[in-house]
């Protein structure tokens, strides 16, 4: 099982109430609901690994040289100069996240990034590498691509919290995109993604750049069929795909996931008892997380 872990704990910070807080009053709600997230996907799941990927750096520096409008809007406003690229992030979350490092190490859940890469670039080297059955957990759309049947991949997509979630399999994808799931990072790259700054192509939305790649194959395809006269592309499309040459030379690199990313050693083994149950226990303390550890304890002790 592969977390896409700030996916989950932008998640819980929303969905749990900012009174959940610490006995100094510092607003513990992130850190709580992403415990009870893991309890119940270890509960409702039972994987034998876990691995809580990180995003050592969430706007790489590779992908904004290819598309400088890569998560651009995202940046906040006042930053240091020497951080350009900091996330705008909610004022009460950005302290839980040492906490949530903290309380993972004390477990002994495995947290991996990699520098200069996102955590969906971890979860895509740790799929290539998996020789049995993944579950992907996450928000993100994007990571739908990496869904595969044959290999036993699929993503869990949290509707409300993650015990209620999408099991997104090639079935699901076909139905709802019309396409593959080895087709749908270049349906993205060609609809783009406001939420990630990638503008796409003019005048094709999600419908359209579906039928499109169900139609001519791939992206290659699409284009190719772009400067082809005798295709049957309207003008319009043929225009708008032509114009977008730029960005089509280089958004399949941006929206593709990495599958090759060194990482460093880990043991990704799920443990059934905390490996310092001394931090544990002073972090538990100070940061008032008697309950949700006290839930997510025994489940990884089943």
């Amino acid at each position: 099982m592969l977390l896409d872990t700030a996916s989950l704990y932008f998640r819980a910070y929303f969905g749990v109430p900012d009174t959940v807080r610490a006995p100094d009053g510092t607003p513990v709600n992130a850190v709580r609901g992403l415990l009870d997230f893991i309890a119940r996907l270890v509960q409702d799941h039972r994987p034998d690994e876990l691995v809580a990927c990180w995003d050592d750096d969430w706007r790489p520096q590779w992908r904004v040289d290819l598309i400088p409008s890569y998560k651009a809007h995202r940046v906040a406003e006042e930053t240091p100069s020497d951080r350009p690229d900091v996330e705008e992030v909610p004022d009460t979350l950005s302290p839980q996240v040492p906490v949530i490092v903290d309380v993972l190490a004390a477990l002994g859940i495995a947290r991996v990034g990699a520098p200069g890469f996102e955590a969906d670039d971890v979860i895509g080297t740790l799929t290539a590498r998996a020789t049995g059955p993944v579950d992907i957990v996450t928000g993100d759309r994007d990571l739908f691509q990496l869904v595969d049947d044959a290999r036993g991949v699929r993503v869990l997509y949290p509707r409300k919290g993650v015990g209620d979630c999408d099991l997104v399999d090639d079935e699901l994808i076909r139905a709802k995109y019309g396409v593959r799931p080895d087709q749908y990072a270049d349906m993205a790259a060609l609809r783009g993604d406001a939420s990630d700054g990638l503008p796409g192509v003019k005048g094709i939305g999600d419908k359209t750049a579906a039928q499109l790649i169900a139609e001519y194959g791939d992206l290659a395809g699409v284009r190719a069929a772009a400067a082809d006269r005798t295709s049957r592309l309207t003008p319009a499309k043929r225009r708008g795909i032509v114009e977008a040459a730029a960005y089509l030379d280089v958004a399949p690199e941006v929206v593709r996931v990495a599958r090759d990313v060194p990482l460093p050693e880990f043991s990704a083994e799920l443990p059934s008892a905390p490996r310092d149950p001394e931090a544990l226990a002073a972090l538990v303390e100070r940061w008032g997380l008697g309950g949700a550890v006290g839930r997510l304890l025994p489940v990884l002790a089943r």
